[in-house]
């Protein structure tokens, strides 16, 4: 078990020093592992020299049989788990960063009342890398928003998160108290780059029927998107969850509000017949509850 898992995460990394960093190993006795396994199948898994890793054809095909042989391994300590204590021990979060930074302020201190012995692991990243991770085994579950395709993945949808139009409170680029998306002058619509789901999420909220109005410059994070609008670059829109956190206090930045249906989904996504999935509900209806707790509301 511990060969095939140094093996797989060879695999995802190709460099033996930041695979053996990740398992948290020495890099001799990483590469001693490796060649271990080597010996013990029979065949060439690494093609090494002192510039890259490349792994063989069949070291592909095996590291691809070694992250399901790990998850079905994972999946019976799992079972095991739920049957003593369910939200207990190691769990692996993956959140995406236009969620992590306004739900987890206000859910984790729940979480860790109600389950003290649960030891959470909280990864930030893409819905794209996440739910590589999470069908790879490498997390057990991810918060995230949809729609979003999902394959071979359970969702449990927590609550909907309606988009707000933000701008700088004195822009003339738009009439912000009767914004209609028509009136969004060439290039004035500020967004995050491509990869992120807040982006594609955010032009399905305003339902633009031409991309003439997308600005050009795309940003990196929520941050920088909001310091763009806050000099009247232009115009975004942005989560609700978002509106009551640090990036906008403090700022020039106002938010209105869209038409009805222009929101998102926040889920919490996991494997199908994850020997964990009542427990991982259990965890769902808590984060729902403390988003509604936040908001001073009954409703969702």
């Amino acid at each position: 078990m511990r060969q095939l898992r140094y093996f797989a995460a060879l695999a995802q990394w190709r460099h033996f020093g930041r695979a053996a960093a990740a398992c948290h190993v020495s890099q001799p006795a990483f590469s001693v592992a490796i060649r271990g396994l080597e010996q013990l199948l029979g065949v060439d898994l690494v093609e090494r020299s002192n510039r890259r890793v490349t792994i063989t054809p069949a070291g592909s095909e095996i590291a691809t049989q070694a992250r399901l042989c790990l998850a079905d391994l994972e999946a019976l300590v799992d079972l095991a788990r739920e049957r003593s204590e369910p939200l207990s021990g190691p769990l692996r979060l993956g959140v995406i960063p236009t969620i992590a930074p306004f739900l987890l302020p206000l859910a984790l201190p729940k979480i860790r009342h109600r389950y003290p012995q649960l030891q959470l692991y909280i990864r930030e990243g893409l819905t794209s890398a996440l739910l590589a991770d999470l069908a790879d085994g490498r997390l057990d579950l991810a918060l995230l928003a949809l729609p979003y395709p999902l394959q071979h993945m359970e969702a449990m949808p927590l609550f909907r998160d309606r988009f707000l139009l933000a701008a700088r409170r004195d822009t003339t680029l738009v009439d912000p108290r009767h914004f209609t998306p028509g009136q969004l002058p060439a290039g004035s619509l500020l967004l995050l780059e491509e990869g992120h789901c807040l982006r594609e999420h955010a032009l399905a909220a305003c339902r633009l029927r031409h991309r003439r109005a997308v600005s050009q410059f795309a940003a990196s994070s929520l941050h920088t998107l909001l310091e763009m609008v806050a000099g009247d670059l232009g115009v975004t829109f942005v989560p609700e969850m978002a509106r009551n956190s640090g990036l906008l206090r403090h700022t020039q930045i106002r938010t209105w509000p869209l038409r009805e249906g222009s929101a998102r989904e926040i889920a919490l996504v996991w494997r199908q017949r994850s020997a964990r999935g009542a427990a991982f509900r259990e965890l769902g209806a808590l984060i729902r509850s403390a988003r509604r707790a936040a908001r001073g509301s009954p409703a969702a």
